[in-house]
């Protein structure tokens, strides 16, 4: 035998003055283990405790309170539905299996009742929030314990524990009636009776039962004894418990967005999928196939009465319709010329490149102002309109129409109509992939023209190997065939050969630094630092390294209290250097090299790196910064140097987003070379 209804229920038609609440899983378990804690913390009461869980598995979480709890107390009672080892046994506490099918299936409860201090939990699960779907605004992946909502009670008064308990004393003595005699002390100790079923006054519930206050019932009923016990809650614990419901209802929200956000992702990744899969030939879709997979998608996801999406530029004068959704019981208007000239909205939308959105096509001006519209409205069957524009890079390429044709106007939700602009700008991506799959003749065009590149670059690079490896191989068998070469000579040879080795070394690492560089490889790692000891830096590493016998005067003209700059300091100083060994190739002995620093007055210093060399001809200040250039060509080089140094320069200059670029009076007149480096910015206040 079990009791139909449900312990919430009994309470609240014996006290109709309470005012159920509600709360999430999470607030639940702070008040229980509140409770729970309370009395632990007790050194003089031995309450009666009764909780009941609605499976197994939940009591499991918590039967290590309670059996501390009994050691305390010989009256506490737990409630579960069985799942696998959970049967009436009497053991640390009493354990009560009830039916599942029981209403208690669905509730969760914990009464004490003690001689200071009673506490009452009555909360019973709301059905169709439990069990949420994946059909729901959540997502299925959630975990669902964390929206699981309760409606119920929560009091300190002592007086309602001890009703609630006896209504489930009631239930354990239907489970368990060999408790006969210890239920019976526990009544005697604390008040308790077992009659049946108390009357209830019936009268109207005092306030709104989805109230979220946490506030003590005021009761005034006359079937209920008023007591001079203190109201025990812990306000801290209220406070606690009023935080989580916020969590939880802020938690929701953003579930319930997130999914939104899930269902707009799978669509578009739909319909980009349907896009990309090509014909049946294996090539990439034609633009109007592309049409037709996507009108048909955004149709059928948004369940719109039409859906249309037709190609137009910004100054077409009309368009025929040749993709469309429809759903049952639409005209189709399929193969219909639509003007555009003189249609505003069209006119509106090319002007703003902005969605249009008319909710009521009867009473929206744009469409009673307009004969043109109101011909348009009538012909189709409008009521509600959508136009979205296809757009690529602020292009226009076409439009994509919602048209609810009901007899009452249709509100499409802001979420709606972003999906419809994600999926206008992936057709418009698609559209103009296709069409530039559709160019084969232009592409091939530009692969010829890199396989060209390719080539020269082949052929540029194998110069620069040959040259020094020639001149290392002719020194070496002169060596190795020449036994009575005089000393002098043979230096001479070995100095060569070390020479062209350097040279080789030196072009692969330039070679392989501005591959890196090209590819975006360098891991830059930015610093403060004064310019100043940088350029220190490169000279010093020009005179150590330098194969010139004498170099030219290097002059620094550097002002005092410069910023420091914001760059990465190793790469700063490869390019010094570099500028530097360029200027001491052209540069006589008899010249000199200046560095000079100065502020340009906005967030940049300039650097200046002239030289009084041979000079750059006009006409090629701009290419001197191609790989492999050299004033003599890139294949009849009789100055030193892999033709990859200005390269470099220039891509690490555009790395901290500064320039570079040279000037030159001309032949003979000496170079400048100027570059620009971010400083640091001065901290605010």
């Amino acid at each position: 035998m079990s009791i139909p209804t449900s312990v919430l229920s009994d309470l609240l038609e014996a006290v109709p003055q309470l005012r159920p609440q509600i709360y999430f899983k999470a607030s639940l378990t702070a008040l229980s283990s509140s409770d729970l804690d309370q009395v632990l913390a007790s050194t003089s009461e031995h309450p009666l405790l009764i909780a009941s869980f609605q499976r197994e598995r939940f009591y499991r979480q918590e039967a290590h309170r309670y059996k501390r709890i009994a050691e305390r107390t010989n009256q506490v009672y737990v409630l579960a539905a069985p799942e696998t080892d959970f049967t009436n046994a009497s053991g640390f506490y009493e354990t009560v299996a009830f039916d599942p099918s029981e209403p208690l299936s669905h509730e969760w409860h914990l009464v004490v009742v003690g001689e200071h201090h009673s506490t009452c939990l009555i909360c019973r699960e709301r059905q169709g929030i439990a069990s949420l779907k994946p059909s729901s605004d959540l997502p299925a992946s959630l975990d669902m314990e964390s929206t699981r909502q309760f409606e119920g009670i929560w009091t300190s008064d002592p007086r309602i524990s001890q009703i609630a308990a006896e209504f489930l004393l009631k239930r354990i003595l239907i489970y368990r009636p060999e408790l006969a005699a210890k239920i019976e002390l526990a009544c005697d100790r604390f008040g308790l009776s077992l009659p049946q079923k108390r009357r209830s006054t019936k009268k109207k519930k005092a306030a709104n039962s989805s109230s979220l206050l946490l506030s003590e019932p005021a009761f005034q009923s006359s079937n209920i004894e008023q007591t001079d016990y203190p109201i025990d809650s812990d306000p801290f614990v209220q406070r606690l418990v009023t935080y989580l419901q916020a969590g939880q209802y802020k938690l929701l929200k953003a579930y319930r967005s997130i999914a939104i956000q899930e269902r707009k992702e799978r669509l578009v990744n739909s319909i980009t999928a349907a896009i990309r899969r090509g014909s049946d030939t294996g090539q990439p879709l034609h633009p109007e196939e592309i049409l037709k997979v996507a009108v048909q998608e955004l149709g059928q996801a948004l369940s719109v009465c039409r859906c249309l999406i037709y190609r137009a530029g910004a100054g077409d004068a009309k368009t025929t319709i040749a993709h469309e959704f429809l759903n049952l019981g639409i005209a189709s208007i399929s193969g219909q010329i639509l003007p555009l000239q003189k249609n505003s909205l069209f006119q509106e939308v090319v002007k703003q490149r902005e969605p249009i959105y008319i909710a009521d096509t009867q009473i929206d001006s744009r469409i009673t102002d307009s004969e043109t519209l109101e011909e348009i409205v009538h012909q189709f069957g409008i009521r509600s309109w959508l136009m979205v524009p296809v757009l690529y890079q602020g292009k226009l390429l076409g439009m994509v129409e919602l048209h609810h044709c009901g007899s009452e106007p249709n509100q499409w939700t802001v979420n709606e109509m972003s999906l419809v602009e994600a999926i206008a700008t992936q057709v418009g991506a698609a559209l103009i992939q296709a069409e530039a799959y559709g160019n084969l003749e232009d592409l091939n065009q530009q692969l010829e023209a890199l396989d060209r590149t390719r080539s020269n670059l082949i052929a540029i690079t194998g110069h620069e190997l040959r040259t020094p490896l020639s001149t290392i191989q002719v020194c070496l068998e002169s060596l190795a065939t020449e036994p009575d070469m005089p000393l002098d000579l043979r230096q001479v040879m070995l100095s060569t050969a070390l020479t062209d080795s350097e040279r080789m070394r030196k072009l692969i690492q330039d070679f392989l630094t501005l591959s890196n560089l090209e590819s975006g490889r360098v891991q830059w790692h930015p610093e403060s630092l004064p310019i100043e000891e940088c350029i220190e830096l490169a000279i010093s590493r020009i005179r150590a390294r330098s194969a010139i016998e004498e170099l030219p005067e290097i002059i620094t003209r550097i002002p005092e209290h410069l910023p420091l700059v914001r760059v990465d300091g190793d790469w700063l100083v490869e390019v010094f250097a570099k500028l530097l060994d360029n200027a001491c190739k052209f540069t006589p002995p008899g010249g000199h090299i200046s560095i000079e620093v100065h502020c340009n007055g906005g967030s940049m210093l300039e650097v200046t790196v002239a030289d009084t060399g041979r000079g750059i001809e006009p006409n090629r200040l701009e290419i001197v910064f191609d790989r492999f250039y050299q004033e003599e060509g890139a294949l009849r080089r009789t100055t030193g140097g892999t033709g990859l140094g200005l390269a470099i320069c220039r891509q690490v200059v555009n790395s901290w987003n500064g320039q570079i670029w040279a000037e030159s009076d001309g032949k003979d007149k000496g170079s400048k070379f100027h570059f620009t480096i971010p400083i640091v910015e001065k901290a605010e206040g």
